[in-house]
């Protein structure tokens, strides 16, 4: 079982929701949390409410950016990407900026932060990186242009990473939730099932921490319904389309 204390975790994607509430319980797991995100104010004020925690602000579409904030965190035991930008669209509605902004937020900014990472991670024979996805990336949804399609990458990404980095001593682990009540899904207009608080969202996130196991989808049962649908043929899934 993992164990936080005297640990460094670079938490990118910190400011609001669960990131925010994730900080919080690292904090108080004994963790020291370097907090990044774009804006710098929320990220003070929850500094200012934790133990041991270090600002660095951080918009990882930027690759300079990135690079420069990776070379002034010094050391770290472990890295958690759960940066992410989320707007409706349906392909009848498209809207190519915020379509790109999402999977630079989602997909890319992760390349570029875990590119500044992981080599150190395999040098040292140690490390440990969390990928926040989406149950959204398991199969095309409605309304998804940009956000469904940057997930399904990041989900694409991790197995990956689970393939190569076996028996180089770094942990990879990915983490999919459900609905989380915050102000991405505050756009939604349709029943989103199961909606979790940013709270019960992050002891999830930091009880897959604990273990070594791969993939960790929530909320049970709606991961379950979602896993089931990428598995149906497609003419059940687009049957009338």
């Amino acid at each position: 079982m993992t164990h936080f204390s005297n640990k460094t975790y670079w938490l990118v994607g910190a400011s609001e929701g669960m990131g925010r509430a994730l900080a919080t319980r690292l904090d108080e797991e004994g963790a020291s949390v370097i907090l990044s995100a774009r804006n710098a104010d929320r990220l003070e004020e929850l500094c200012a409410t934790l133990q041991n925690a270090q600002v660095v602000p951080l918009d990882v579409t930027h690759t300079d950016a990135v690079r420069n904030a990776a070379a002034s965190i010094g050391p770290l035991d472990g890295v958690i990407y759960n940066a992410g930008a989320y707007d409706p669209m349906r392909a009848t509605e498209w809207g190519s900026d915020a379509a790109l902004r999402m999977s630079d937020v989602n997909f890319a900014g992760a390349l570029r932060v875990l590119g500044e990472v992981v080599p150190g991670f395999v040098k040292n024979g140690r490390g440990d990186i969390t990928l926040v996805g989406s149950l959204a990336g398991y199969r095309g949804l409605p309304a998804a242009i940009g956000y469904g399609a940057s997930k399904a990458a990041l989900v694409s990404l991790a197995e990956t990473m689970r393939f190569d980095l076996k028996g180089t001593g770094v942990t990879v682990r990915l983490v999919n939730p459900g609905f989380i009540k915050t102000r991405l899904t505050e756009k939604n207009s349709f029943r989103m099932p199961m909606l979790m608080t940013p709270e019960a969202a992050a002891e999830r996130v930091l009880s897959a921490m604990r273990k070594r196991r791969f993939r960790t989808d929530f909320p049970a049962p709606f991961s379950w319904a979602i896993r089931c649908l990428a598995y149906l043929p497609d003419i059940l899934v687009y049957r009338g389309r």
